[in-house]
């Protein structure tokens, strides 16, 4: 399943149907003569085809058959349609409650592997059993993948946002006035700056709608701290969740110390470390900065390294590259920095002497030995 029915969708739906299959039809394709890949029908069988489409046959190495218009062209599409409103009577009435696209591809997957095991009418062998066998007629792969999304290149506007397709999409807010390079997909639209990838949005496919994230504001933030609160990046980030009741904790003990302004800013610095951070280590450094009454960006900042190297230690060697079990009780107390001088030695070394910088300050006449 795709957000939208571009072409980019249609390409991406191909790739992955002969990545499942394994292989690429050798004789051709049947098509009805959809946008995405006809341009123009002509006489008879004639079509002129999109570029994009063009390309990407070429790249797999495979025919398109396409049926004629009308009631011609009807008994030429088999029994694809029929097949295809079998599936979503079986397995998709009611209409299934999922959280994203993600998700209903993966349940439509496994439908998809459960639907090998079943036997047609009249038929002694199963639609795995039959597949296995016909796999040898199949083209291999190519070797290197097709890119099915778009190259854009779109200017960023004074409010940190590109436009892609009628829709508004944010971006770092160093990146103002400049264009940046877009790829867009079927799902997804990626920014790059040269080769580095910027920002990753999932496609919006209704006019005038935005995605903003918090994190591509914070440097415009930390000089308008005011603007925080009403923000469209901060309901964004409520909404989904990257903004955590730790860090409202944080906010509000923040203000209450410190006011507005400040308090505002003390929290867009914790923000920041979720750059180079994880989000639970992060959120554990918060956690423990809370309890121990401190507001200083400083405290997370080294309570997330404790949790961090805590969390790294505590692993199993053969678990060391999972994403670490963040927990409360793995925090440990503040320790502030006049409690680690105490530690330290008094220290009853004489003062060093200046007496010989004391010669800099003589001037000699030029010429004097």
């Amino acid at each position: 399943m795709f957000a939208s029915q571009a072409q980019e969708s249609f390409l991406e739906g191909h790739a992955e149907a002969f990545r499942v299959l394994g292989g690429v039809p050798t004789r051709h394709i049947r098509y009805d003569n959809l946008k995405p890949a006809v341009r123009r029908v002509c006489t008879g069988r004639s079509r002129v085809e999109s570029e994009r489409w063009t390309l990407f046959r070429s790249h797999y190495g495979f025919e398109a058959f396409y049926c004629m218009p009308g009631e011609d062209g009807a008994h030429e599409k088999g029994g694809v349609e029929q097949e295809g409103g079998r599936f979503r009577r079986a397995h998709l009435v009611p209409v299934p409650d999922v959280a994203s696209l993600e998700e209903l591809n993966a349940r439509l997957a496994t439908i998809d592997e459960a639907e090998d095991e079943r036997m047609l009418r009249g038929k002694l062998t199963s639609i795995g059993f039959n597949f296995r066998i016909e796999t040898e007629e199949l083209r291999p792969l190519p070797t290197e993948e097709f890119e099915c999304g778009i190259t854009l290149t779109p200017k960023v506007e004074r409010t940190s946002r590109i436009t892609v397709r009628q829709c508004y999409y944010s971006v770092p807010a160093r990146f103002i006035g400049e264009r940046v390079r877009v790829l867009l997909r079927g799902n997804e639209l990626l920014v790059f700056n040269r080769r580095e990838l910027v920002a990753r949005h999932p496609r919006l496919t209704r006019r005038g709608a935005y995605r903003d994230v918090l994190d591509h504001y914070l440097e415009i933030l930390l000089v308008k701290p005011g603007a925080m609160r009403g923000s469209t990046a901060l309901a964004a980030a409520r909404a989904e969740g990257t903004f955590t009741a730790a860090h409202e904790a944080f906010w509000a003990a923040a203000l209450k110390a410190h006011g507005d302004a400040a308090g505002t800013r003390a929290l867009i610095e914790v923000l920041l470390l979720h750059r180079r951070l994880p989000a639970e280590a992060v959120q554990a450094g918060i956690a423990a900065a809370v309890k121990a009454g401190s507001t200083s960006p400083d405290v997370v900042a080294i309570e997330v390294r404790k949790a961090e190297a805590a969390a790294r230690d505590s692993e199993p060697e053969d678990e060391k590259d999972e994403p670490p079990p963040w927990a409360e009780e793995n925090v440990g107390r503040v320790l502030s920095l006049p409690q680690r001088r105490a530690v330290l030695p008094e220290d009853r070394r004489p003062p060093p002497s200046v007496d010989r910088y004391d010669q800099l300050l003589t001037r000699q006449p030029r010429g004097s030995a």
